[in-house]
């Protein structure tokens, strides 16, 4: 079975123009998706860099001779792979059209240089969402800062949200949908990430402390973020803990949101919140709901930015005083939107009113889990998680 990806036709439409760079974790269906694009005109090529025959074909630049798309898939093994890439595109460019799609390292090596700069585009692909399995993401929705658009609830909605929550957002083990698959694939995929992607990328010596680490973070989900607590559990230095933290984001294990700098005299220090990508390792399920909703939004914020360059963030809200919203989406540094995660009630949380009547936020959402009503009270819209969801991307 396969879902056509939410980035999919953008992606098509934008090989048109440029190059595409193609990033994102481990096993989430980049080389899928790849191959699908092939599959929609003849003539297409793939290429594996741990291929032997195609790593020859790539060192001796044998292409087609009509146009074609040609996807390269782990080519940042190559070494000087940026600029015999250049080279390629310069002379082909004008009848070939490149994907260039790998590991989670791609996302590294890209950001390491700029010899390809002007001449590519670059999209994240993400986790299954709930707006992509019910196709029901807005790709016309309105520019940021304005409303979203709410589609007509369904009691499918809650269904698949269900199953995200019990399952993994990540392709392969929720098509699956049963529980030894996703036992065995989760063990694996974590083997191979700490084993293949950590070491190689940054030949780091203690593999044990950074396995120790994977451990610790999804009982830190999100709390405030403490290197220093961190340090003292594992019992290294906080530079090595800062280090090991910034490796696992650069390869997407876990993202980090820092609060909205408010500018009130009693604001706190400028601690993250840390959240996984694949939000099942998390126990608690308070925090898996959380974490499952940050997904969904950095998803539609990754996703704004790489189809229509828009500068929207994702940030939370916490002060002294004990106010604390769970989620800002802030458009070129200005508050959009506040969202509050519940588990259950239609009370409209304290928190969410004082930060609204303050920071002037021009929408803003409870999200509840159990239940069915969508209701306004006091300019704040309590509504189902999976409503709201179904909204994004």
């Amino acid at each position: 079975m396969y879902v056509q990806r939410y980035n999919q036709n953008d992606i098509g439409s934008d090989l048109l123009e440029k190059m595409v760079f193609l990033a994102g974790p481990r096993q989430v269906g980049k080389t899928t998706l790849a191959k699908q694009l092939i599959e929609q005109e003849p003539g297409g090529l793939y290429l594996n860099w741990d291929n032997r025959e195609d790593r020859q074909q790539l060192r001796n630049a044998v292409w087609p001779a009509a146009s074609c798309l040609v996807v390269l898939d782990e080519l940042h093994k190559y070494p000087s792979w940026k600029n015999w890439l250049k080279g390629e595109y310069d002379k082909h460019g004008d009848r070939l059209r490149f994907l260039v799609t790998g590991s989670a390292r791609l996302e590294v090596y890209r950001k390491g240089g700029d010899s390809l700069q002007g001449r590519y585009h670059h999209h994240r692909l993400h986790p299954f969402s709930l707006a992509e399995l019910e196709k029901t993401g807005a790709l016309g929705f309105p520019e940021p800062g304005k409303e979203l658009a709410f589609p007509a609830y369904k009691a499918s909605f809650a269904s698949t949200l269900d199953q995200l929550l019990s399952t993994s957002c990540f392709p392969e083990p929720f098509l699956l949908a049963t529980e030894r698959a996703l036992r065995r694939w989760r063990k694996e995929r974590l083997d191979r990430f700490l084993m293949q992607d950590v070491r190689d990328l940054n030949m780091v010596r203690d593999m044990g402390q950074i396995q120790v680490l994977t451990d610790l973070l999804p009982d830190r989900v999100g709390s405030l973020l403490s290197v220093n607590s961190l340090a003292e559990d594992l019992e290294v230095s906080h530079k090595a803990v800062s280090n090991w933290l910034d490796i696992l984001e650069q390869l997407f294990f876990v993202f980090r949101i820092s609060p909205f700098d408010t500018r009130m005299a009693r604001s706190l220090k400028r601690l993250p919140k840390l959240y996984l990508w694949e939000h099942g390792l998390v126990t608690n399920k308070g925090a898996r709901l959380e974490n499952l909703v940050a997904m969904h939004l950095n998803k539609f914020c990754n996703y704004l930015e790489d189809r229509e360059g828009h500068r929207v963030s994702l940030h939370f809200l916490r002060d002294k005083d004990g106010h604390e919203v769970d989620f800002l989406l802030t458009y070129n540094r200005t508050p959009w939107i506040a969202v509050e995660v519940k588990q259950s009630g239609q009370s409209i949380d304290a928190s969410l009113r004082y930060y609204v009547e303050r920071l002037q936020i021009p929408h803003a959402l409870q999200i509840v889990l159990e239940g069915k009503d969508d209701v306004v009270q006091d300019n704040i819209r309590c509504m189902p998680a999976a409503k709201f969801l179904s909204a994004l991307v």
